[in-house]
């Protein structure tokens, strides 16, 4: 092999890549906690994206409709940022103005229905052991230790105060760190959507000057296909949500079910977990019904597993996974490994992730497919010469 310039060069290279390489296998889990560090610290600028990036969605579509020319064109980006901060602080009020009499109304009825549901299950305790005397002489044959267990319970009361009173303390904190968090992210959120034409700017110059040209533009065209999926991807979620909240508000108005309004809205803030999101509304909404009657919950369940097949097969690969061109089945997968790697963030995260990759293997393969197929054809307009 020749030692001229440019194999020194991929030698140095080399060497270097191994080093750190070995460095980064013997030193991992200081790295990790580093890295942990560094996200803490950043954490109010990645929120502070998050919030620019949901915010930039309304705001975009806002600002492309308002007819301002002239003078008030400069006036009309903060006015759709104003409007699109309204629109999402007006749904959320208006989902607590509707869901906060219904609550009030639900712990009033619980009230009610929570001594007559234990007072009947008092007295189906006591007609069991009026039949079934043999429950009484067990029960009567069982040894307590209630000294012990007063002993135990003063020794957990001694101990659980201080443990009670640091948790509080920690509660307290972490309320306190969750709202600088929240309010430094906002501002940050604020101040991107103000300048992000000038932020893109930036970021192409600073490819242009680093990367080769082929370089830049995979980089930019992956950030574009990106942005698109996770965009489509927001919009179609919250859609399908809402569909999913009405459907259940007219179902169990239909079958005369209590708390219909309550579970609609309820599913439909749960939904925006995919397709296990609704399973909490589920829970909540038969326990709700149970206190009641619970004939009332039987046939909220067998509802609820009704139109969740109909919206798991028909309504949601088609607006979710129709809306960031993934297949429903890769759906399904993506949910599934990100919420076993990430919890509900990873749900989130891996439908508009996965359909990116897919896009990108996609498009890798069509390619490749094309360029074998080129090649075959010429082969064989050779081999006819």
């Amino acid at each position: 092999m020749e030692l001229n310039r440019d194999t020194i060069n991929k030698l140095r290279w080399l060497i270097v890549f191994a080093v750190v390489v070995v460095v980064t296998g013997v030193n991992y889990r200081k790295l990790l906690e580093l890295l942990g560090s560094l996200v803490h610290i950043a954490s109010p600028f990645i929120l502070g994206a998050a919030i620019a990036f949901v915010l930039n969605v309304p705001m975009r579509n806002i600002e492309r409709h308002l007819p301002w020319k002239g003078k008030l064109e400069k006036l009309k980006r903060p006015a759709a940022m104003s409007l699109a901060i309204l629109a999402v602080a007006g749904v959320l009020f208006l989902v607590t103005f509707v869901v906060a009499p219904e609550m009030i109304n639900t712990f009033s009825g619980l009230q009610k229905s929570v001594p007559i549901f234990f007072a009947g299950v008092k007295n189906q305790a006591e007609e069991l052991f009026a039949s079934n005397p043999q429950i009484l002489e067990y029960l009567g044959s069982v040894q307590v230790d209630w000294d012990q267990i007063l002993q135990n319970m003063a020794e957990f009361l001694k101990t659980g105060a201080g443990s009670m009173l640091s948790t509080t303390m920690s509660a307290a904190v972490s309320i306190v760190n969750g709202v600088s968090t929240f309010a430094i992210g906002f501002i940050f959120a604020i101040y991107i959507l103000f300048q992000k034409e000038v932020l893109s700017r930036q970021f192409c110059s600073l490819m242009n000057a680093f990367l080769p040209e082929p370089a830049v533009k995979r980089t930019l065209y992956i950030a574009a296909l990106a942005e698109r999926t996770f965009s489509s991807f927001l919009t179609g979620q919250c859609v399908e949500a809402v569909i999913l909240g009405v459907m259940f508000f007219v179902a169990l108005s239909i079958l005369r079910l209590p708390y219909a309004l309550l579970v609609g809205v309820l599913i439909a803030f749960t939904a925006l977990i995919p397709i296990f999101g609704a399973f909490v509304g589920l829970g909540i909404g038969a326990f709700l019904m149970l206190m009641v009657n619970p004939m009332d919950a039987l046939i909220f369940t067998i509802t609820f597993f009704v139109l969740q097949q109909i919206e798991g097969n028909l309504i949601y690969p088609h607006v979710v996974g129709g809306s960031v061109g993934l297949p429903s089945i890769w759906v399904l997968v993506a949910v599934t490994v990100g919420g076993s790697m990430m919890g509900v963030v990873g749900m989130l995260l891996f439908i508009p992730l996965c359909s990116v990759l897919y896009a990108l293997l996609r498009e890798a393969v069509h390619g490749r497919l094309a360029q074998k197929k080129a090649q075959r054809d010429e082969g064989g307009e050779r081999s006819g010469e």
